[in-house]
């Protein structure tokens, strides 16, 4: 169009010079202006480009304008185009993944077989697959019919949720447009595999050199860090180590340069001021849609629960005296006749608690389900015992309601939960069994509909699927990384929440408000009622 244009202006000043009536003079003006006009054409020509030429670099640069504008929407979210809604529904929550070097998680897991940790590592290993989920289950009646159910290992959250960040509906490939950075790293599995027999520069290595590797972005100049996260798949402990002196438990990651100023997620927080934050142990559920979950919370919903309580575990008499409370419970639980329990001895030839279909048929049966700590505060046993719809009972306030607070409810405990303080268990004043029987069957019923209904935030869905409706835990943890780092962004001073030196007020108050009667629990305290109980343990 151009073109044509500027050739009519050629020909209107051509015809301009050929007027009927014109003088000699005035024709040879004409011929002199059009030979100058013809050499300045000439000579413009030497200096700027034909017409088509610049006429297909201002197609080109429009076509790549609306490409890169555009790439930034349809490339990492399908937009509703209905032409009622256009709002872009990733607004504030994409996120950008690093393409880490395979020697942070993929060769991680490659090599996991050639190390001499196998003894502690090689289960892991094996139960890798499907996506990090482990062996299918099938062939039981806890679980026939019932779809998404795996061998999954506890520890296998790094290569689990990896996956499932793979499928996140709003990842993108522009940092720039992205609210948080999700760094892949394997760092439970880089744990595992040089915990044992190895010195602490080595444990450290992984980690000082994939910080140094991220430092050097420029995703990380943007915030320093502090937008992005990770997941360890073990406890916050394993993550801080208590000393340098010697071959000390641990790794350094949560305090290394650089690594402290990222997010990361890991089984149980250590509660300081710091930036991990706990999210749930993997189940052996793992739904592929939202009628896995809806299909299994009415069966567990209509379960006939035959055990007033149970437990499942191993005694554990070497702990910390300040949550040894465990043999206590093994002990109460032994001399109830209401207390179902599978015994996990801590040998290689006891394998029923290694068998998720056992587990789960237990837990289905009892209403109540004892959570003492273990090594640490928390365990699996509290998430597989409430996805079976199992009320737990708490012993420490660092079992639940010191963590998970993206996951669990924050404020009132005791809608899903019992409470009772391991001080009284371990001196013998409080029986167990006389605190469940004494709640009344309809808060009993509250809370174990409370206890179903937290259900899917406490599941990691499959990997290769996605639920449509219903948030599970990876989910759940995503919205809370994207808080925080809006928060940091608004000048917060952002931790875990730590640290959590006192219990959250009130506690057995009010649990004794609220379950027992007015002088019942002065009369507990008295031991009138323990009595019988304390000569039978």
């Amino acid at each position: 169009m151009q073109l044509s244009v500027a050739n009519s202006i050629v020909q209107l000043l051509v015809k301009s010079g050929r007027k009927p009536g014109g003088s000699a003079r005035s024709r040879r003006a004409v011929e002199v202006k059009g030979i100058e006009i013809k050499a300045a054409a000439a000579a413009k020509a030497k200096v700027l480009p034909p017409l088509r030429i610049l006429a297909a670099l201002a197609i080109a640069a429009w076509t790549l304008f609306l490409y890169v504008h555009f790439s930034v929407i349809t490339g990492t979210v399908e937009v509703m185009s209905n032409g009622e809604d256009l709002a872009d529904p990733c607004r504030g929550r994409y996120i950008y993944m690093h393409e880490l070097p395979r020697r942070f998680n993929a060769d991680i897991v490659h090599t996991c077989r050639n190390r001499k940790t196998e003894d502690h590592w090689g289960d892991i290993c094996a139960s890798l697959s499907n996506a990090g989920l482990g062996r299918p289950l099938d062939g039981d009646s806890v679980i026939t019919g019932e779809s998404g159910w795996y061998g999954t290992h506890q520890f296998a959250l790094d290569a689990i949720f990896h996956n499932r960040m793979v499928q996140y509906e709003c990842l993108t490939n522009h940092s720039a447009v992205a609210s948080a950075v999700f760094v892949p790293f394997y760092a439970g599995f880089d744990f595992a595999r040089y915990h044992w027999g190895y010195d602490n520069a080595t444990r450290d290595a992984a980690s000082v050199d994939l910080t140094e590797w991220l430092m050097a972005r420029p995703e990380w100049r943007r915030m320093g860090g502090r937008d992005h996260f990770l997941v360890a798949g073990r406890t916050g402990w394993d993550f801080r180590r208590i000393s340098n002196l010697g071959a000390d438990w641990g790794n350094d990651l949560l305090v290394i340069p650089g690594a402290r100023n990222m997010s990361v997620l890991v089984l149980e927080s250590t509660l300081k001021r710091g930036t991990d934050f706990s999210v749930p142990y993997p189940t052996y559920f793992h739904p592929r849609s939202d009628a896995d979950v809806l299909r299994w919370q009415d069966r567990v919903r209509g379960q006939r629960r035959t055990w007033l309580m149970a437990f499942v575990g191993a005694p554990r008499p070497d702990v910390q005296m300040s949550i040894r409370v465990r043999d206590h419970v093994i002990a109460q639980c032994k001399a109830s006749g209401a207390c179902a329990m599978l015994s996990c001895a801590r040998t290689p030839s006891s394998r029923q608690c290694h068998r998720p279909a056992n587990i789960m048929r237990l837990f289905q049966k009892a209403t109540f389900c004892l959570q003492p700590p273990g090594d640490s505060c928390t365990r699996r046993s509290v998430f597989d015992s409430m996805v079976a719809g199992c009320i737990p009972v708490f012993f420490h306030t660092g079992s639940a309601y010191k963590q998970y607070p993206w996951h669990l409810p924050k404020d009132d405990h005791l809608r899903y939960s019992v409470y009772i303080p391991t001080a009284d268990v371990r001196r013998r004043n409080v029986s167990i069994e006389a605190v469940l029987r004494a709640i009344p069957p309809a808060t009993v019923a509250r809370m174990q509909e409370e206890v179903i209904r937290l259900i899917p935030s406490l599941l990691y869905a499959d990997p290769r699927s996605k639920l449509k409706t219903l948030k599970d835990a990876v989910a759940v943890a995503v919205d809370g990384i994207l808080d925080t780092v809006a928060r940091i962004k608004n000048g917060e001073e952002v931790n875990c929440g730590g640290p959590v030196d006192k219990d959250p007020p009130n506690l057995f108050a009010s649990t004794a408000s609220r379950f027992f009667p007015e002088g019942y629990v002065q009369a507990a305290r008295g031991r009138s009622w323990t009595k019988g109980m304390q000569s039978r343990i």
